[in-house]
């Protein structure tokens, strides 16, 4: 996966929509209104753990001068998909489909319009409970 904007905003989309369909999150992680978006407030602690054990791989490309490097991640071991339930495995793959093919920016952008970071002052907790508010379509599921 490219970028750590994209995986944080992949996996706020991932929890909000699941927890606006069915009142439970994926991670279980709380999420921060940050300047370019929500993010996992776990997600730099995981992903460390998950190099450490041999589980992830994190790849820093230069892209543009004057730009932080970009990260490329990439599993180095099979996941365990078992620690998911069918629903959870469900909206994962509604996920992939929907934004996979977007990039961080783009996600970004979508994130900024919704009801959860609007409605979230800056540097704060987004309470879950703001994802009633955005009207996900879930006739895919």
């Amino acid at each position: 996966m490219r970028g750590k904007k994209k995986l944080a905003k992949l996996l706020y989309f991932a929890d909000f929509d699941l927890y606006e369909k069915s009142q439970k999150s994926i991670t279980g992680d709380v999420y921060c209104a940050l300047p370019m978006g929500p993010v996992p407030s776990a997600l730099e602690e995981i992903t460390a753990e998950m190099m450490k054990k041999k589980l992830l791989g994190i790849e820093q490309v230069e892209e543009r001068e004057g730009y932080n490097p970009t990260e490329i991640y990439k599993c180095i071991a099979e996941p365990d998909l078992s620690v998911f339930d069918d629903e959870e495995k469900k909206m994962l793959d509604r996920i992939v489909i929907k934004y996979g093919h977007l990039n961080g920016k783009q996600l970004e952008e979508l994130s900024h319009a919704e009801a959860p970071y609007i409605g979230t002052e800056l540097r704060k907790e987004i309470p879950y409970e703001l994802a009633f508010y955005r009207g996900t379509d879930f006739s895919d599921l």
